[in-house]
């Protein structure tokens, strides 16, 4: 039979009332908040970044490849490049990628009852993978490629529809200039949907049309195009997969991860993980000194039974265990608790969305959510073992205490 822990069950579930367990329960409850706060903090940051990243990836692809230009802005109209199936080969064989598409941009100026907006048109074609973009269609339906010339179909967000005063299946001018000449041009088109991402540098400017459009605007030959966009198996291979291709494409050719094109909102995204450790480290804190505490006055009111522990012949390690033992049952009871109240908001959040966000700040307008579970039960495993660690230095408090003048102690 374990002496040290026979004795700690008896401490820790003796329900005769004492200050101690009232310290016991403030204990339990701040180790239960620390936990509940890192693990809805893991989550939301996990699901911030991984929602918003998949918006703009949506979007533009994690690469893109198009002719070199240093001097001209990142978002702009690409000149033609001559689609090349050496350089395509390459592409679809780098390690990690899983498509490669084409497409072009177009300034254009959008006109409806003398309402104007300037936009930035995105050509794609029939092979596009819609899948991608359909979640964020708010009304309407995907493009439709059927005419032999060109699509007379667009999509335009919610945001532009507002601006110009645009409805539904409305036909509206578009105009383009050229960046040559100067000389303008326009087209009748069709708005056959409405589309809204939440991500404001998107809604303002961007339609999607027919690359065929462009080209034809443009005067470009059949088999010239804007760029690729490349899509990824793994985010996460974005910058090396960016890199590589650099080296591999031809000197006039550029390959830029969408990071480097958007900076500003990874730059946001990872200010997320400096607040998550910022919030980790105050938790960690916060529990590590409440058990510390909480420790401390569990031997302090136990003076008289530790002297006469020591006085029938216990060890300072026996003593040592007793208390130990009495504070891993309040830390596992916090991490308990702090697990099954935080895996429980976190999923209340993700099948209800009660937290609602204003999406022009945060891209988003419910917080997202995504657990991965292994670092929930990382958080729970490792709040454990440094509130043990930390539990260690309290205990060395039995080693000072006097057998005799300990049985006296009132």
């Amino acid at each position: 039979m374990n002496l040290a822990l026979h004795i700690a069950k008896r401490i820790a579930f003796n329900r005769q009332r004492s200050f101690s367990r009232f310290i016991i329960r403030l204990s339990v409850a701040a180790t239960s908040l620390s936990v509940i706060a890192m693990i809805v903090t893991l989550a939301f940051v996990n699901g911030f970044q991984q929602t918003v990243s998949e918006k703009v990836f949506s979007f533009w692809g994690h690469v893109r490849v198009q002719k070199y230009e240093p001097n001209k802005s990142l978002v702009a109209e690409e000149t033609a490049i001559a689609k090349n199936d050496t350089i395509e080969a390459v592409l679809r064989n780098e390690p990690g990628v899983q498509q490669v598409q084409n497409f072009a941009t177009k300034s254009a100026v959008l006109e409806k009852n003398k309402e104007i907006e300037g936009v930035l048109l995105k050509g794609i074609e029939k092979e596009y993978d819609s899948s991608r973009l359909k979640k964020y269609l708010q009304q309407g339906r995907w493009l439709s490629f059927t005419d032999s010339v060109y699509s007379k179909e667009i999509l335009v967000s919610s945001f532009l529809a507002a601006q110009v005063k645009i409805d539904l299946n409305d036909t509206i001018t578009v105009y383009f200039i050229s960046s040559i000449d100067g000389t303008r041009t326009y087209r009748k088109l069709k708005v056959v949907g409405l589309y809204k991402t939440g991500i404001e540098e998107y809604d303002k400017l961007f339609v999607l049309g027919d690359l065929r459009l462009i080209r034809r605007v443009n005067n470009w030959e059949p088999d010239q195009t804007g760029g690729y966009e490349i899509f990824l198996k793994d985010y996460k291979m974005i910058d090396s997969v960016s890199n590589r291709l650099s080296d591999e494409l031809p000197p006039e050719w550029s390959a830029r991860s969408v990071r480097e094109v958007y900076p500003n909102i990874f730059d946001w995204l990872n200010i997320q993980d400096v607040n998550r450790n910022v919030i980790f480290i105050v938790m960690a804190v916060v529990a590590i000194i409440n058990l510390v505490t909480c420790l401390l006055i569990l031997i302090l009111e136990r003076t008289r039974m530790v002297g006469i522990l020591k006085a029938v012949g216990a060890t300072d390690g026996t003593i040592q265990q007793i208390f130990l033992y009495h504070a891993t049952v309040i830390t596992f009871a916090g991490i308990g608790i702090g697990f099954i109240v935080g895996v429980g908001i976190c999923l209340l959040q993700q099948y209800t969305g009660f937290i609602k966000l204003d999406e022009s700040a945060y891209y988003v307008s419910t917080a997202p959510v995504h657990i991965i579970w292994w670092q929930v039960l990382a958080v729970c495993f490792g709040t454990a073992v440094v509130c043990y660690l930390a539990l260690i230095i309290p205990t060395w408090l039995v080693k000072k205490i006097n057998p005799v003048k300990a049985i006296q102690f009132r």
